[in-house]
């Protein structure tokens, strides 16, 4: 580490040539600030240096390789636009890449425009992200684009504060852990953060709107997925698929069109605190996920509140509480805050659609209305499913509801 008293402060002047030039002088621990203005340059950073383009400085790349490389341990790039990488995926061309080579990097409040991928994590350890604005491309198919911030194999990151849209995903990550997604907005995305064998990390306070889904984390094991908003995404607003033993609490998701949850082979994830409204199916649980806790939550105006097919019972209850559901018109004599009665979301018809989707040519017959009405009057005559024995009588509106306006 050099001390900060011998570090140096270089004036970089707006000419060809002008960046590499004062690199090659510079010495561990210096600091290059470019004066305002367009730097036709494509460099690489391979010893502690800093980068500042003071908010007034652009790195114009020449449509090959990556535009900024980041090699070396304690480097620091901020207040630059960064535009101009190659287009090529196998390279991973990028506005700026930190390789397996750099250690703790920090890449801050820089403005990533039109490369094929923004910020690329490449094996770098402890690496900094935050504050950024990145704007993928918009002029090829979505899933040819490259995504926002790439992580793979990088233990300890953080990406936070960032304002993420266009290109393929927002964050996504594969075959890496221990690390942190805080704070950043997604809209016109396919995924807002997407992860792929990411084991004990933390996505949380994140806002994603209008994607094509939310947060989805796939063959994963505690993953915690707190306080974020999905508003309006298209698909779902949280997906795990083959994910175990994660934390999924206090998130606010509305107005997905398919589905506000989806669980795939998800098995021992704790749900609690989480609103759900407005989506197709509030929650989806198929494939065999089971042992989900599920308390505390709050089912609000959802098509179909659950989707669960089973011969057995599965209790959404603890110690007495339960969640709140916005088709249930229970009652509380005692008035204690928990419903007098059970509720079960799906009955033997719901079932039956399910699995015979022409079924629903006879909704309107009297036949499935008795078969309801019976069911309603004898609940032992249910198939099974999910059964809340202890309601809530009113929904608690999680704290990260209030990130988004809200229409009353």
């Amino acid at each position: 580490m050099v001390p900060a008293s011998w570090a140096a402060e270089w004036q970089v002047p707006n000419e060809a040539g002008a960046i590499a030039h004062v690199l090659a002088q510079a010495a561990d621990g210096d600091t290059l600030r470019l004066a305002p203005g367009i730097y036709n340059e494509r460099i690489t950073l391979d010893r502690p240096i800093t980068l500042d383009g003071q908010g007034h400085a652009t790195l114009q790349g020449d449509g090959q390789g990556s535009v900024v490389t980041v090699t070396g341990p304690g480097i620091t790039v901020q207040g630059l636009t960064v535009k101009g990488s190659g287009s090529d995926h196998g390279t991973i061309d990028s506005g700026i890449q930190l390789t397996k080579t750099a250690r703790a990097p920090v890449i801050r409040d820089n403005t990533v425009l039109g490369n094929l991928y923004g910020i690329d994590i490449h094996g770098a350890r402890d690496a900094l992200v935050t504050g950024n604005t990145i704007e993928g491309r918009q002029d090829r198919l979505m899933n040819m684009r490259g995504n926002g911030v790439y992580v793979w194999n990088a233990p300890g990151a953080t990406v936070e504060g960032n304002d993420i849209r266009w290109g393929r995903d927002g964050i996504f990550v594969n075959s890496s852990k221990r690390n942190t997604f805080r704070g950043n907005l997604f809209r016109d995305l396919r995924f807002a953060v997407h992860y792929m064998y990411a084991d004990n990390s933390e996505v949380s306070d994140n806002v994603s709107i209008g994607n094509h889904l939310g947060y989805a984390v796939m063959f994963s094991t505690r993953v915690k997925v707190m306080n974020n908003v999905s508003l309006n995404d298209r698909d779902h607003g949280v997906m795990l698929n083959y994910t175990n033993k994660g934390v999924i609490s206090g998130n606010y998701v509305k107005s997905a069109k398919d589905k506000c949850t989806f669980l795939y082979n998800s098995h021992k994830n704790d749900f609690s605190g989480n609103w759900f409204q407005g989506c197709g199916i509030g929650i989806h649980f198929t494939a065999g996920s089971e042992g989900n806790r599920m308390v505390g939550n709050a089912f609000v105006g959802n098509r179909h509140q659950v989707k669960y097919v089973s011969t057995q019972w599965v209790e959404w209850s603890e110690e007495g509480r339960g969640n709140y559901w916005s088709d249930f018109a229970g009652f509380d004599v005692d008035g204690n805050g928990i419903a007098d009665a059970p509720y079960r979301p799906n009955d033997s018809m719901d079932h039956v659609l399910w699995t015979q989707p022409a079924a629903k040519l006879l909704m309107g017959s009297p036949a499935v209305q008795l078969v309801r009405w019976s069911q309603s009057a004898f609940p032992a005559l249910l198939p099974g499913g999910v059964i809340d024995s202890n309601p809530l009588m009113r929904p608690e509106l999680p704290e990260a509801a209030n990130r988004v306006e809200q229409d009353g």
